[in-house]
This record gives structure tokens, C-alpha cells and sequence, in this order.
């Protein structure tokens, strides 16, 4: 079975940190290798500190950025090999979720996730507002869904954000640090909406996502955990 996001010899920096800034200096020179291969209807985890280069990841897979050394192929293609017009709107098929949310502040929530649909789409007004109100139902938005981002909380951010990565239902998703603040119950609640319900080969979405950690509850919903840590790459189950 194809991989639909696959990792071939990857080399990944750790980012280090200077006494005199904050702010990470990544070096220029692979500290890590990394080969690992996501097949359809998958869901994998790839956990690490802010140290190990994890948070590299989805850039490298949404084709934002190249890899050091390696390959990083997904659905496939190598994205950042593309023209910018075809890179952009191959990323269309991926759902993207980063670590900092990425809501459009002077938009309302709902105005969010329309936003990609609008710009992104040739569906009819009417088709896109029919489906924006379905996924902001399934996402439990809708008593939230006119407000801005600065007006909602940080659970109901992380949800609307969610439902724009969801809005072309991708074939496969990719998540940055999904869960961080919240609850475990909200946790699998975004993790369920990610994976899109199961089939008889496993989930309908294939998800990679990435983070310093999983929530003991979502564990076994995930297929394969590994971990970065040392320049190393470890299989966790």
C-alpha cells in the first residue's frame, strides 16, 4: 500500500538555545535522520521536545520548507520541488493544522473556516455555506462561531482551526502540537474530528501529527507513536 506521507533518510536540526536569546538557533547540519513511511488510513504520532526537530515536521511535509537532506513525498509528490501556483494549490489537498492556530484575527471564527472554501474552491456560495455549517457542527462551534478569535477561548480557537484544515475533507491531515492546553476529553474529541470516523481499513483521514507528548487516553487511537530525542529516532509501540 502506497504511504501517503513518507520520510526517506530526512535529516532534522535540533534547535538549540543561546544564553542570550530565546529565541532557537538550528543548525545547518542534520542532527537527526529520519525515515518513516504513514500509510493510508493510519493515524502516527511523532513526539519531541522543542530540542528535537519535531517541530519541523509539518512544514516538511506540507512542502513549506526543504529538508536538509532526503526526501519528503506526500500524497506522492514532492511539494517543494513544485512551482509556487501548483505548490499552493496541491497543499489544498492536505489538511493543516499549525501549532499556532493561524486564525485571522479581524474574522470571525466562521469567517475562518469559509475563508479556504472561498478562495480555494469553485463550489456556489450556497454549497459553501452548507458545508461550513455542517463542520461547525461537528466541531461543537456553533454557539461560538460568529465570534472573533480573541473573543473565544483557547479550546474554541484550537477547534475552528481545526474545521479550516477539515474544509476540503483531505485525504490525509497533518497536525502541529494538536492537543497542547487542552483537556484530554477535548483532546480525543479533536483527534475523532481529524481521523473522520472509521472504516474497515482503520480511519477514513490519515493523520500525522506532532508534539512534546500524547495524552494517555489518545493512545489507543493511534496507530504508531515514535520519538525523537538525542538524535535519535525511537518506536515507542
Amino acid at each position: 500500500m502506497t504511504p501517503l506521507l513518507a520520510f526517506h533518510e530526512v535529516g532534522v536540526s535540533r534547535a538549540a538555545r543561546t544564553t542570550m536569546s530565546s529565541l532557537p538557533v538550528v543548525s545547518t547540519e542534520p542532527d537527526t535522520m529520519l525515515s518513516l513511511e504513514v500509510a493510508p488510513h493510519q493515524t502516527v504520532a511523532v513526539l519531541g521536545d522543542e530540542t528535537s526537530g519535531v517541530d519541523a515536521l509539518g512544514g516538511l511535509a506540507l512542502g513549506l520548507e526543504r529538508p536538509l537532506t532526503g526526501r519528503v513525498l506526500t500524497l506522492g509528490t514532492e511539494i517543494a520541488t513544485l512551482e509556487r501556483s501548483v505548490q499552493l494549490a496541491f497543499r489544498r489537498r492536505v489538511g493543516y493544522l499549525p501549532a499556532s492556530d493561524g486564525l485571522l484575527q479581524n474574522l470571525t471564527l466562521r469567517d475562518n473556516i469559509r475563508l479556504p472554501l472561498r478562495f480555494g474552491s469553485d463550489f456556489r456560495p450556497r454549497e459553501i455555506e452548507g458545508r461550513v455549517d455542517v463542520i461547525v457542527a461537528q466541531l461543537r462551534l456553533t454557539r461560538v462561531a460568529d465570534l472573533r478569535p480573541a473573543q473565544a477561548n483557547a479550546e474554541d480557537r484550537r477547534r475552528a482551526a481545526l474545521a479550516r484544515a477539515l474544509a476540503f475533507d483531505p485525504e490525509l491531515v497533518v497536525l502541529e502540537e494538536p492537543f497542547d492546553g487542552l483537556t484530554d476529553r477535548a483532546a480525543a474529541e479533536l483527534l475523532e474530528a481529524a481521523r473522520g470516523g472509521e472504516t474497515a481499513e482503520g480511519a477514513r483521514r490519515t493523520v500525522f501529527l506532532t508534539g512534546p507528548d500524547l495524552p494517555a487516553l489518545l493512545r489507543p487511537r493511534v496507530d504508531r507513536t515514535v520519538r525523537m530525542a538525542r538524535g535519535r529516532v525511537e518506536e515507542v509501540r
